[in-house]
């Protein structure tokens, strides 16, 4: 018997899982593309917004990006636009009610994310200590 390799087809219940689970998430990823509409969103589920605020919260991205990433969230139901009785006129951004319901991706992303930096950080730590007892190791 030894090493051999049995020729086993997938179960189709589970590819078409699989399928189905790729396709969901293709979908997700359309809806939440590009570098900055999660961080949209993110910011949204803590406060309404005004233009300005979130130009300034979210580090790197410019004017007429945000204005092309609010209008995509916008035309998804994700965040709606409030334009205020004020003179001048005010725009406040806030989440929608559909919108909420990725509120607990956003939670999840970002712990992954601190909990990744986190563990490089540490990875650099020990590297460089290594490095120091042991120039020319690595």
């Amino acid at each position: 018997m030894g090493n051999q390799q049995t020729n086993m087809k997938p179960n189709n219940s589970i590819t078409k899982e699989c399928s189905q689970t790729i396709l969901a998430i293709s979908d997700t990823m359309e809806i939440l593309s590009g570098k900055w509409k999660v961080s949209i969103i993110a910011c949204l589920c803590f406060h309404t917004m005004r233009y300005s605020e979130l130009l300034r919260d979210i580090k790197g991205i410019s004017g007429k990006m945000l204005s092309r990433e609010l209008k995509e969230l916008e035309a998804n139901g994700l965040i709606e636009r409030i334009v205020l009785a004020t003179s001048p006129v005010a725009v406040e951004y806030r989440i929608t009610e559909y919108g909420t319901s990725l509120k607990h991706l956003t939670q999840t992303i970002a712990e992954w994310g601190f909990n990744h930096r986190q563990r490089i950080i540490a990875q650099m730590e020990r590297t460089d200590v290594v490095t120091a007892a042991a120039p020319g190791v690595l």
